[in-house]
């Protein structure tokens, strides 16, 4: 194993670091605060620092050397809408907000890679150290890339990492394909004639026809799909009514589909349109359906897969670099990057996860065990990516 053996008083900085992102949680786009501590972080290290991109975003930039060229390494900063049921020292000090994934892992294991790639880092070349602002379900990726992230600061390639429970800590996982999956949302309302509960002849009843439409939507997959293709479908929010006595007129639904093979993503609407305007029609009601492609899969580029699965060894061995892992039908907008460049998403293992310590539950939290095996992975990938002539 090659970790970097950082000063006692450096780790001890960056656990900290990241213990106070994680007491001080925000939101997409929100992430003021957080922006603000990385960043003057970043400019005490040394680095080139800019600010303002997808609002709270930032890029660092580092170079050694003569060569032309580049690579992005990618952490996010967001939190999540959830209550935390934690009672450590650090626990969320902003109520109904935590950070349930990591994503304050994530900043301090690349901002300590900062630190020590540019007192110590031998490489030739660029580093792009990209904080990014609203991963969870407001797209920063996207509009990072849509604000010229690449246009800005033009790579050869962008990577990125996430903790993993479950995943023992020394262990990292590489993909050379899919990692995670593609997510579309979709809403369907249904509406008709409301009535007396007493009287339901007088009305049409939104709820019978979303019933059926819930039983109906669980042959979609199993019948419309590719059974070789992996899709899941899902009704995630039902609303409909008010109060006891009213058969209401509007009956409301919303659900999410995830998926890697695009083509899917097509067989799922159609079918989905099918079934609400027949179901509906049949019930003498107006149906609609708005379906939105909200993020693309994460498919990791062979070669950088290749070359993070050798910084992942460099720094754990081979036999704990696992490459076999099935991907998950989570979702990472990642993807955004990944769509426009060349590039790798990896996972670290975080550990067991047991009592709850698992992504998006009130009980998670960051192993601070593992900043070391992040930044030395960080800085291995770069070693590997940017190597000095004759090295």
């Amino acid at each position: 194993m090659q970790v970097v053996d950082l000063p006692t008083a450096w780790l001890d900085e960056l656990v900290a670091v990241r213990r106070d992102i994680h007491a001080h949680p925000e939101m997409a786009f929100k992430e003021n605060r957080t922006s603000d501590l990385i960043a003057a972080k970043l400019a005490e290290y040394g680095l080139e620092v800019h600010r303002g991109i997808a609002r709270t975003g930032i890029v660092a930039v580092l170079r050694r050397g003569t060569s032309g060229r580049a690579i992005a390494l990618r952490a996010d900063m967001d939190a999540l809408p959830i209550v935390e049921k934690n009672d450590f020292a650090h626990c969320s000090t902003h109520s109904g907000v935590m950070h349930a994934c990591g994503h304050d892992g994530h900043a301090t294991m690349l901002l300590g890679a900062a630190r020590h790639l540019a007192a110590a880092g031998d490489f030739d070349g660029t580093v792009y150290f990209v904080f990014q602002p609203a991963e969870e379900n407001e797209g920063g990726g996207r509009v990072m890339v849509e604000e010229g992230l690449f246009e800005t600061y033009p790579v050869e390639a962008v990577y990125g990492m996430h903790n993993w429970p479950g995943l023992d800590v020394g262990k990292f996982a590489v993909h050379a394909g899919p990692v995670m999956a593609a997510i579309d949302l979709f809403d369907i309302e249904i509406e008709g004639r409301g009535a007396h509960a007493a009287m339901p002849q007088q009305g049409d009843d939104p709820i019978v026809a979303a019933g059926e439409l819930i039983t109906a939507i669980q042959t979609v997959v199993s019948r419309a799909a590719d059974p070789a293709e992996a899709v899941v479908l899902s009704i995630t929010k039902v609303h409909a009514g008010n109060t006891s006595n009213v058969v209401p007129s509007i009956a409301a639904l919303h659900g999410t589909c995830r998926y890697f093979n695009p083509a899917m993503s097509e067989v799922v609407e159609q079918r989905l349109r099918r079934l609400v305007d027949g179901i509906c029609a049949a019930h003498g009601l107006k149906g609609t359906l708005r379906y939105e492609r909200k993020c693309p899969a994460t498919i990791n580029s062979p070669d950088p897969a290749r070359v993070a699965a050798l910084a992942a060894a460099d720094v754990v061995g081979a036999e704990r670099t696992l490459t076999g892992l099935a991907p998950s039908m989570g979702c990472e907008d990642f993807a955004h990057m990944l769509s426009v460049k060349q590039g790798c998403y990896v996972w670290i293992g975080n550990g067991p996860g047991v009592g709850g310590c698992t992504l998006h539950s009130a009980k998670f939290d960051f192993n601070d065990d593992i900043v070391s095996l992040g930044l030395s992975y960080w800085t291995a990938l770069v070693h590997r990516c940017l190597p000095r002539v004759g090295a």
